[in-house]
């Protein structure tokens, strides 16, 4: 048996699955129905309605807002007017019915003085078209014969819901509305009839641009403009990446998404993209992401690389002068202060779009909306003319309070958040601790690991990436770096954990032995350290890069000559890079573990077998020997070692360089002199 609630469920999970539909995260659905009240027990009618934020591909019960359809109906006869329209917001928490569910959107009015049992408003690309062609009226009128209607743009809010449920009331016949500049609305007694109708004006849409528009709506191709091959766009890109990344974080640090989709390549690639790109976005869903207009580079695809990056300093100073100027043009003294001048939304021709925002998923979806914008664009420009809404209503929704409130409700951010981390020999052990540590504390992670399917399980785990490398090869270091680049927007965050051990006497110890592990730990960071060091230095904003170093890099034991040896040289780049990097805002620091066994790939392999027998223990006993020989008795596990990682790549140091810090429970003969 249905319910109003799981209809609503299904037709959002429908629609919302389907792209050309509604954007991410945008529009909303509702259903009214009857319900008993928790304190008389006779029924009620409610409505439920997607709440603030979330998706309606993956909306779920708890994403409703619930209110009692009487109350909200009744704010009518209190509506202050256009001028003080924002209180009715918060009016809608009077009307929730119980514990009300989710927090009600600013769209809730829409659906609840709407005559219609179901209702659903929408972001689909063929919509918006039609809502901000210049004859976007004419265009409905023509392509819907009257089932349709037209809303000329009004800022979501009461009296949009107002207006909609009169041109309801007065067509009882028609099936939906384009809404100026914004979406569509559709409604229906049954989910199944509202469903329908949203569909059949977006298909309608779809099929009518299509079968209309003309083939070149975006200008004729410019020379030098196209698209670079795939193997350009990404060498170009992971150039780019961290010098844009340091551009746009002036006022607040981001991280960034690359996207060379075709439908980016082909707008950069023709002669109207300067134009149309000046104009900015429209829905509100749109530019509040992307920013009232992106940053676009004003040379060929084919032009040195050398010359673009060059150029992106005086093309993003004169970006943030103009959207100083935005803001001054438009603010009132009830205004919120402007919160960052730098673009969210950087264009390329012949590579592609960078994207920012405060962590991966926002500057994903800021992406995503700007190729929605394009696809408005494309359809407006190909039947009529693109007007989007006025600069003014951009900035009247861009700093709104209502928007403002939103930001203040937002969790504070986790102590790593923005940071990008690369972690080596982060498949296991000590590496896999520290990737998860520095997850959960709010880095982006890429996890790399010789090992490619250690690395893909725990960067699955904590929703980063994995590369593959092994940190001996030149090449595949710095494809690693390039690979992070492209995955986040750079580098802030690097640990030289990778390692190996092999536990013999001296005259036992062959050259093979000496040169692997000299390869993999003394090599292998140094490659590291120097590719991480030339991004960090391109972005201009600091950085970390951490050693795994040992407590065998300052204490002599037995049979460990070319695993000591390794680990000293590790120590010793410490100091050293943390002399060379300081100019540039780089700490370089390290931590000396004593044997970590219990969950340590290197005593899995063998070597903890090999230490046992140095010491005459049993290998199972070899944790609880190292933990008596230390002063506070206490075994080191891999989550104390990322315990020193997070501590000494937070602020909470951040006037700390060319530090060792000894996890090691206690040894008196390696405390550093």
């Amino acid at each position: 048996m249905t319910t109003p609630v799981t209809d609503l469920l299904n037709r959002a999970h429908e629609l919302g699955a389907d792209r050309r539909n509604t954007n991410y995260a945008g529009g909303n659905a509702s259903a009214k129905g009857l319900a008993p009240d928790p304190v008389s027990g006779k029924d009620v009618e409610l409505m439920w309605v997607k709440g603030s934020g979330g998706d309606l591909g993956t909306l779920t019960e708890a994403g409703l807002a619930v209110l009692r359809l009487d109350r909200l109906r009744s704010l009518v006869d209190v509506y202050p007017g256009e001028e003080r329209e924002d209180e009715m917001v918060a009016a809608f928490d009077y009307c929730l019915h119980g514990k009300g569910g989710a927090a009600p959107s600013i769209d809730t009015a829409m659906h609840g003085l709407l005559d219609a049992t179901h209702v659903d408003h929408l972001h689909p690309d063929s919509g918006i078209a039609l809502a901000t062609a210049v004859d976007g009226e004419e265009l409905t009128g023509k392509i819907f014969g009257g089932r349709v209607g037209w809303v000329p743009w009004r800022r979501p809010g009461f009296q949009l819901g107002l207006d909609i449920a009169e041109i309801k009331r007065a067509n009882p016949d028609m099936i939906g509305v384009i809404l100026g500049g914004h979406g569509i609305t559709a409604w229906g007694e049954t989910s199944e009839q509202c469903q329908a109708n949203s569909l059949e004006i977006i298909r309608t849409a779809e099929r009518y641009l299509a079968e209309h528009g003309k083939a070149d709506p975006f200008g004729a191709e410019l020379p030098g403009y196209g698209a670079l091959s795939p193997d350009e766009r990404k060498a170009r890109a992971a150039r780019l990446f961290p010098v844009l990344r340091g551009l746009v974080s002036t006022d607040v640090r981001q991280v960034g998404h690359f996207t060379d989709s075709p439908q980016v390549l082909d707008f950069l690639a023709h002669a109207e993209h300067p134009r149309l790109a000046a104009l900015g976005t429209s829905c509100p869903d749109h530019f509040l992401r992307t920013k009232v207009a992106p940053l676009v580079v004003d040379l060929p695809g084919t032009a040195p690389i050398e010359d673009v990056i060059a150029r992106l300093a005086d093309l993003h100073a004169a970006y943030r002068k103009d959207y100083a100027a935005y803001y001054e043009r438009h603010a009132t003294p009830d205004s919120p202060p402007m919160r960052g001048a730098d673009p969210a939304i950087v264009l390329v021709p012949g590579v592609g779009m960078f994207s920012f925002g405060r962590d991966p998923q926002t500057a994903r979806v800021a992406g995503e909306f700007y190729v929605n914008a394009i696809n408005v664009m494309r359809g407006a420009e190909s039947v009529s003319r693109y007007s989007p809404i006025p600069e003014s209503e951009k900035f009247r929704i861009e700093y709104w309070e209502l928007e403002e409130a939103k930001l203040r409700r937002m969790p504070k951010p986790k102590p790593l958040a923005t940071r990008i981390a690369l972690v080596t020999g982060g498949g296991s052990g000590i590496g896999k601790a520290i990737a998860q540590r520095l997850a959960a504390e709010g880095a982006s992670v890429v996890v790399a690991d010789v090992n490619a399917e250690s690395a893909s399980t725990v960067a699955e785990e904590i929703g980063g990436v994995s590369v593959s490398v092994n940190v001996t090869d030149e090449e595949a270091v710095a494809e690693a770096v390039r690979a992070a680049c492209l995955a986040y927007g750079g580098l802030d965050l690097v640990v030289n954990n990778a390692g190996l051990s092999v536990s013999k006497p001296l005259v036992d110890t062959s050259l093979e032995d000496w040169d692997r592990q000299h390869d993999v730990m003394a090599r292998g960071s140094f490659l590291v350290s120097r590719e991480a060091a030339k991004v960090m230095v391109a972005q201009r904003m600091g950085g970390d890069i951490v050693y795994i170093a040992s407590k065998n890099a300052v204490f002599a034991g037995p049979n460990n000559i070319a695993y000591s040896a390794a680990k000293a040289d590790q120590a010793h780049q410490v100091r050293l890079l943390a002399a060379e990097l300081g100019e540039h805002g780089i700490r370089v620091n390290g931590v000396n573990p004593d044997g970590v066994v219990r969950g340590s790939g290197i005593f899995a392999s063998g070597w903890g077998a090999q230490r046992a027998a140095v010491y005459g223990v049993p290998e199972e006993k070899l944790g609880e020997f190292y933990a008596q020989r230390t002063l506070l008795k206490r075994e080191v596990l891999p989550e104390h070692v990322a315990n020193a990682v997070f501590v000494l790549t937070t602020n909470e140091l951040s006037h700390t360089t060319g530090l060792l810090v000894p996890v090691d429970a206690g040894v008196a003969a390696a405390f550093l002199r």
